[in-house]
Formats: structure tokens, C-alpha cells, sequence
């Protein structure tokens, strides 16, 4: 609980606060797009994202150093390596989340409307929170309204914080399961193409069985006729039956050659769909190619543009840094130089004044007595004598 006088420190230093939140929110544009400080604006916000960008990771680097300092000391350091460790933890953890709130407001110019519109409802959460504090504050000599909402919004920014690592974490899951589920795809493709190869194949084994057995009918079928014509016509059909097996051997000739012109045919036209799909998926592997290589392309582009923009402001900033140390460095020897010839000056009156006091004292120079001329300075030379 806090004493009269500091509620009355408090009191004052609160109102003034709620007092000075209430006029921003009252004098604040809705936007700050097109106004001629805009530009200047916005790199006063990138300069300070930048120096804090650089105590961090200033902190860490220093951290880093000491835990390698660390590592080779005795047993009596490992409390100290431990909360070094501690200490790198949290450091790149508020790293992390620099850089990505550095990145967004590269991304996004922060004299939108939205922002704008983000500001004034912060202003208006610090306003009510002010508010609230000072009535307890003035009637309790408390302030646990501001701790309360100190511990709330804390706890909104963890779970905000976990959300984010949650949404990072399922769209991780969802890229592994993509890449799954292409290799799955690959796979059974892959698995069907073996398949109606195999069929294809036992497509040609049944024609040719067919072919076969449809020659092994008529050739049987052909010398049960013969043999029952050699039977009845034994004496007079000798002619004819050789005959008859010529021309039984020519049909056979044919048969085969009939077969062979469609087992090539088949073949060809299998031989053509393979030709074209081959093309197919050359092509297409082609096109994802030159498409992959063009969006990488793309993006080294961006990733350098951003890397020459970082580095021109930099470079800007160290130009301003450097004129403003220069204008410091001329005031001061201005103001230096004007001191001295103060002093200087004061203590060239003082000389004049105790000079000019001797000369006045001692009756020297302009200030010395006059000498009286003819007898009154003779009667004055004998009073003298005497």
C-alpha cells in the first residue's frame, strides 16, 4: 500500500497521463497517407526497429562469447554457464520475435489506416487501464487494476504466441504430408503402368494361344479328311494327296504370316503410345522445371532487393548519425570558444579596473597632481627646505 505522499505523486503522474492519452486520441488523423513528413516518419520507425535489432543481437553475441569464456573454467563456473544458457535462451527468443515484427513493418507501411486504427485502440486500452488505475489508486492506495491488466495482456501474448507455433507446426505437418502423398501417388502410378504392361502381355500370350489352337483344329480336321479320302481313294488320289498337303502347308504359310503382320502391328501401336507418353512426361518434367526455376528466380530477386534496401538504409542512417555527431562537436567548440573569450574578457577588465585603482592609489599617469607655476611654486619648493 502505497503512503499519502506517493498517492499524491501518483495521483498527479497518472492523471497528467490519462489527461495526455485522452487529447491524442481527440487530435489523432484517421491517416497519416500523404502528408509530407511521411516519409520521415516512417524511417524514424525503421531506424528504431534497426537499433534495436542491433541490441540484440549485440546482447547475444556478447552472451555467446561469454558462455565460450565459460566452457573452459572450472567446476565453480557451471552455475554461471548455466544461467548464461538461460540468458541465450530468452535473448533468441526476443531475436526471433524482433525479426519477425522487423520483417512485418518492412512489409506493411505503418501510416495505414489499420494501424492507425491499431494505435487508437491501444491508446484506448492504456487510457481505460490509466483511468482504472488511478481510482483505485485514489481511493484504496493500490494499483492492482495495472498489474491485472499487465498479467492479462501477458497471458494474450503467450496464447497468441502458441497459436502462431501451433499454425507453424500444422502447415509443417501438411508440407510433409503433401510430399507423402506425391511419393504415395508416384508409387501407385508406377504400380499401374507395371500392371497394364503385364496385361497387355498376357493379352498377346492368349491371341497367340487362340491362333494355335485354331491352326491345331484345322490341321487335324484336315488329316482325318485325308485319311478318310486315302481310305476310300487309295489308289487313284495319290496326286491329289500331295496336292492337298501343299496346299494345307500354304495355308499354314499364311496363317502364319497373317499372324506375324498383327503380333508386329500390335507392337507398333504399343510401341506409338509409349513414344507419346515418354514425350508426355518429358515435357511436363520440362515445364515444372522452367516453372520451379522461375519462381526461385523470382525469389532470389525479392531476397536481393530487400538485402539492397536494408543496406542503403544503413548506410543512410550512418550518414545522418555521422552530420549529427559533427553538429554536436562544432556546437560544443562554439560554446567552448565563446566561455574562453568570456573569460578572457572579465579577467581583462578585472586587470584594468586594479590597474587603473593603483594608478588612482599612487597618484600615476593622468591621476598624479599638478605642479603650481611662477612664486607659489618657489614658496611652496622653500616650505619644502624647511
Amino acid at each position: 500500500m502505497l503512503s499519502g505522499v506517493d498517492v499524491v505523486h501518483v495521483r498527479t503522474v497518472l492523471g497528467d497521463c490519462a489527461d495526455q492519452l485522452a487529447v491524442l486520441g481527440k487530435i489523432m488523423p484517421g491517416s497519416y497517407e500523404g502528408r509530407v513528413d511521411a516519409d520521415e516518419m516512417v524511417q524514424d520507425e525503421i531506424s528504431q526497429l534497426v537499433d534495436g535489432q542491433k541490441q540484440l543481437e549485440n546482447k547475444f553475441e556478447q552472451l555467446m562469447s561469454r558462455k565460450q569464456d565459460l566452457r573452459g573454467g572450472k567446476r565453480s563456473s557451471l552455475q554461471k554457464l548455466v544461467d548464461t544458457d538461460r540468458d541465450i535462451q530468452n535473448v533468441g527468443a526476443d531475436l526471433k520475435n524482433s525479426t519477425h515484427v522487423f520483417g512485418r513493418s518492412l512489409k506493411q507501411s505503418p501510416l495505414t489506416s489499420d494501424n492507425i486504427g491499431k494505435i487508437q485502440e491501444d491508446r484506448a486500452f492504456l487510457e481505460r487501464v490509466v483511468v482504472h488505475t488511478l481510482s483505485d489508486v485514489t481511493h484504496t492506495g493500490h494499483f492492482d487494476p495495472l498489474v491485472d491488466a499487465v498479467r492479462s495482456e501477458k497471458e494474450r501474448k503467450a496464447r497468441l504466441q502458441e497459436t502462431i507455433l501451433k499454425e507453424e507446426e500444422g502447415r509443417k505437418r501438411v508440407k510433409l504430408l503433401q510430399k507423402r502423398l506425391v511419393d504415395v501417388k508416384k508409387e501407385k502410378e508406377q504400380e499401374i503402368q507395371e500392371r497394364n504392361e503385364m496385361i497387355a502381355h498376357l493379352k498377346d500370350q492368349l491371341q497367340e494361344m487362340k491362333a494355335k489352337t485354331n491352326m491345331e483344329g484345322k490341321y487335324i480336321k484336315k488329316c482325318a479328311d485325308v485319311t478318310v479320302a486315302q481310305t476310300q481313294k487309295k489308289c487313284i488320289l495319290g496326286e491329289r494327296k500331295m496336292k492337298t498337303e501343299t496346299e494345307a502347308l500354304r495355308h499354314k504359310v499364311d496363317d502364319e504370316t497373317r499372324v506375324n503382320t498383327e503380333i508386329e502391328s500390335f507392337l507398333r501401336t504399343h510401341q506409338k503410345i509409349l513414344e507419346h507418353k515418354l514425350e508426355y512426361w518429358s515435357e511436363r518434367y520440362e515445364t515444372d522445371v522452367e516453372n520451379k526455376q522461375l519462381e526461385l528466380k523470382v525469389l532470389e530477386d525479392a531476397e536481393k532487393k530487400d538485402l539492397a534496401r536494408i543496406a542503403e538504409l544503413k548506410k543512410l542512417y550512418e550518414e545522418y548519425e555521422q552530420v549529427v555527431v559533427e553538429d554536436r562537436i562544432e556546437k560544443e567548440k562554439t560554446r567552448r570558444k565563446a566561455q574562453q573569450e568570456d573569460i578572457e574578457l572579465k579577467a581583462a577588465v578585472k586587470i584594468q579596473s586594479w590597474f587603473r585603482g593603483v594608478m588612482v592609489r599612487r597618484g600615476l599617469g593622468p591621476y598624479g597632481k599638478k605642479k603650481k607655476k611662477g612664486k607659489k611654486g618657489k614658496k611652496s619648493g622653500k616650505k619644502k627646505k624647511k
